[in-house]
């Protein structure tokens, strides 16, 4: 039940990239995504089907998810250069997050940290705030937050541990 949910979020967002940005069908496709980001552990947990299979997916998920929303995007939002600049790094730090975990445990490391969950949120509320809070002092909040959860996840997989 859970990876079905997952299953439903990596569909929605793949979806975004077939519509216009925020049009209706983008916002359906959009909560449905985020909701079923938050409701996919939660199940898992409470039917006791909480799997490794289950933690990959839930974080290939997520990384489709900002994929797209990034590639949607950057393309429409007046973003400062320095902005580009710091998302593009905390990809790259991302990314070396990736491989070196997967160099050091020969397997995809999914760190389900507190820090990587509220990066989450934050950026998940993101693109509903646009028409109330100022892109730039938002962005830089949760490019704030990123930055750490990436440092953090980066220090759990180099004394390997995963935290759920």
């Amino acid at each position: 039940m859970a990876n079905t949910i997952t299953l439903i979020r990596i569909i929605s967002s793949i979806g975004l990239l077939f519509v216009p940005v925020f049009s209706p069908v983008f916002y359906v496709l959009y909560l449905i995504a985020g909701v079923s980001d938050m409701v996919d552990g939660t199940v898992a947990r409470k039917t006791g089907t909480v799997s490794d299979l289950g933690s990959k997916l839930d974080t290939v998920a997520d990384f489709i998810l900002v994929t797209v929303c990034l590639i949607k995007l950057i393309p429409v939002l007046d973003l400062p250069a320095w902005l580009i600049i710091w998302i593009a790094l905390i990809a790259v730090f991302k990314v070396i997050n990736i491989l070196s975990g997967y160099v050091m445990q020969k397997d995809l490391v999914a760190v389900h940290s507190v820090m990587n969950k509220l990066t989450g949120i934050m950026l998940f509320l993101l693109p509903l705030t646009l028409s109330f809070i100022d892109l730039k002092y938002s962005s830089m909040f949760v490019c704030v937050l990123a930055t750490f959860a990436a440092i953090q996840e980066g220090h759990l997989i180099r004394i390997r541990r995963s935290v759920k």
